[in-house]
């Protein structure tokens, strides 16, 4: 159990370690962004909005085709076969995107008027749809490098990636004061920089070969997934455009900073997701692939009531440190929106049997279902409680998905959860959240460290007292400790130091 454990831990620190130093920096960032005024709540409002647009847009882009690589890229053998497949979905993408675009550069304004979106935004729409067409066939380089277990490759790419558009944000934002179009041509500029240097990992299985047979067998696995990724984007972007309707820009973008703020569960998802794909296709070849994936469940929603336990007892603290008064509303948001990102994982972890059964097209089933019950719903919650609303909106959403997924790839590859074991970590979640906010009242930068340490102490202390732990993870969790004590130097005395 220990390798494959260690294997998809590395994978997720690797795919993980550019983004956790620079959400450190994006916070900085927003915090400078607020307090100097560079962008106004109805920027964020905006922002919040043309994310949402943005999301759905991405979906369309990729037509479920990202997943079709993914699917056939092992199956086919290397050179003319893989090449003929990938090249056949480049071709199909480059076509049908290119008339999209032209299509929505056109009527740009329009859009805008259609969401309600001040026309002076028009120009960020642009940049982003002009962004989001490019950006269309970049899953091709970093699914050879995730397919290759190139996460080194893959995480360099993605750190510069992130490091160029902050720095070009610093320029135009902070430096030149563009805006929001200054954050949409942050980046469009790193997409064309980063373009050509992706090309080494495209050469391989891209060409200007072209098979209908290879699309056909493409599309007919991954267009059931286009319906699945726009019900997927709606969960979270339809509630946003409910209440931009209802509440206005600035209320939107109160809730668009508190949903940023609660990206540390995200980030970790985000991590997770990348690595957890090439993993499981790769494990279900072993005997023991449904073990494997019971104790990963468990590990995996162990690191996520952490997270979540985190967010909401620091939550407070973090709005003092980053934003200002004006966004103390958004406190309710972030650990609401906090536990749906959480369950956005359990999704990840629980719905596996229907990509490894190729029994994909119950994913659609699963979003569709949630989307509509948020739809419903924040015709209900978000004009009469706006911010709560759309987050509790938001979470109702997630928890059906993963509900219904769960049942469908439980029917067609059955996987026995540690029921036990998963309850300790629920409870001692909520309980560490708790004292965390049990603390007394502080100065904001001193709560985050000190709420934030006495929810990891006593979340440990709880797993530890209530036996969640096994003897063969206390012991390797010993050896992992001893290994890092020797990897320490440490500072023996001089002989004057002893004099």
């Amino acid at each position: 159990m220990r390798g494959p454990a260690k294997h998809l831990t590395k994978g997720v620190a690797i795919y993980g370690a550019g983004d956790a130093i620079l959400q450190v920096v994006n916070f900085f960032l927003l915090g400078i962004y607020v307090h100097y005024n560079l962008l106004t709540t109805a920027d964020f409002g905006a922002l919040g909005a043309l994310t949402a647009v943005e999301a759905f847009i991405k979906v369309i882009n990729r037509w479920g085709l990202d997943g079709a690589f993914m699917r056939f890229y092992l199956e086919r053998d290397a050179g003319e076969p893989r090449r003929r497949m990938a090249s056949s979905i480049a071709l199909f993408l480059i076509g049908a995107n290119s008339l999209l675009l032209a299509l929505g550069l056109v009527g740009a304004s329009w859009l805008a008027n259609v969401r309600h979106i001040d026309p002076g935004y028009a120009l960020s729409l642009r940049l982003m749809l002009v962004n989001i067409t490019l950006i269309s066939l970049t899953f091709f380089p970093f699914h050879v490098m995730r397919m290759e277990n190139a996460a080194i490759s893959y995480s360099a790419f993605t750190f510069a990636r992130a490091a160029g558009t902050v720095i070009l944000r610093i320029v135009l934002v902070i430096g030149l004061r563009t805006g929001l179009a200054g954050v949409y041509l942050s980046d469009l500029t790193m997409t064309l920089i980063l373009l050509p240097l992706l090309w080494r990992w495209c050469r391989p299985v891209i060409g200007w070969t072209f098979s209908f047979v290879e699309l056909r067998r493409a599309l007919r696995f991954g267009l059931p997934r286009l319906p699945h990724g726009l019900a997927q984007q709606y969960i979270e972007g339809g509630p946003k455009l409910l209440l931009q309707q209802s509440a206005g820009l600035p209320s939107l973008g109160v809730y668009q900073n508190g949903a940023t703020l609660g990206t540390a569960v995200r980030f970790f998802t985000s991590a997770f997701e990348t690595a957890w794909a090439p993993f499981y296709y790769a494990t279900s070849r072993q005997p023991d692939a449904k073990e494997v994936f019971r104790k990963m469940a468990t590990y995996g929603i162990a690191v996520l009531a952490l997270l979540v336990a985190g967010t909401t007892a620091v939550a407070r603290d973090v709005i003092g440190v980053i934003l200002t008064p004006a966004y103390l509303e958004a406190i309710g948001v972030m650990p609401i929106l906090a536990i749906a990102t959480a369950l956005q994982g359990v999704y990840l972890l629980t719905s596996i049997g229907l990509n490894l059964t190729s029994r994909t097209e119950f994913y659609p089933v699963a979003t569709l279902t949630a989307a509509g019950v948020g739809f419903v719903l924040g015709l209900w919650l978000i004009p009469q409680y706006h911010l709560i609303g759309a987050a509790v909106t938001v979470l109702v959403s997630y928890l059906t998905q993963v509900v219904v997924a769960m049942i469908f790839s439980q029917r067609f590859y059955p996987i026995r959860y540690e029921g036990s074991r998963l309850a300790r970590v629920i409870a001692a979640g909520v309980v560490a959240a708790w004292v965390g906010l049990l603390l007394p009242p502080m100065p904001a930068w001193i709560g985050v460290l000190a709420r934030g340490s006495a929810t990891v102490l006593t979340y440990v202390a709880l797993l530890a007292v209530t036996g969640f732990f096994r003897p063969t993870e206390r012991a390797f969790a010993r050896e992992m400790i001893e290994r890092f004590r020797r990897r320490v130097p440490v500072m023996r005395p001089t002989p004057t130091d002893a004099r």
